[in-house]
């Protein structure tokens, strides 16, 4: 047994964290993604473009020229940070992390042509690229998630509430 007397960090999540971080990431056109780098194990940032499936399941659209695709195949935790910075001091504005586990989605089953067709949707900019044969579609299925919204407003959110009671989603 430990004897931690440090103070809790996060809040227990309400029903108005959970509506809004599911807002913020339904809102989100992008996000820094950071997966584990395959040669090294070091973490690696990257921008990726975003959307979501209709279930709140962030989705991306990858390239295999991209350093975090191979790092997704090779290990599925990533993690995604959500958020905009505004005027003053960058970490007094809401953000979330979402800690995911990616599963690849096949382009030509029907659920990958349906993910397509909602990236295609959210950044019409992705048809330049939508018919190269390098690019993969991750589903990152949220296991758990950090919301913060300013000084002394963390929370933390399981994978069962981020899905509305219903657990972690699996997709194909």
């Amino acid at each position: 047994m430990t004897n931690d007397k440090r103070p809790q960090v996060f809040r227990e999540a309400t029903p108005e964290v959970i509506a809004t971080l599911r807002g913020m990431v339904a809102a989100a056109r992008h996000a820094a993604m950071a997966t584990l780098e395959p040669e090294t194990g070091f973490p690696l940032a990257t921008r990726v473009g975003l959307t979501t499936l209709a279930d709140g399941t962030p989705l991306v659209f990858v390239s295999m020229l991209a350093a975090h695709t191979p790092a997704l195949l090779a290990d599925p935790r990533a993690s995604l940070l959500i958020g905009e910075v505004g005027r003053g001091d960058p970490v007094a504005h809401p953000r979330a992390t979402l800690y995911c586990r990616a599963e690849q989605i096949a382009r030509q089953s029907p659920e990958g042509m349906a993910a397509l067709e909602r990236i295609l949707a959210s950044n019409p900019k992705a048809r330049l690229y939508a018919g190269l044969p390098d690019f993969m579609l991750f589903a990152l299925s949220v296991e758990h998630a950090t919301y913060n919204g300013g000084f002394g407003k963390a929370f933390r959110v399981s994978g069962a509430e981020y899905y509305g009671g219903q657990g972690v989603a699996a997709h194909p």
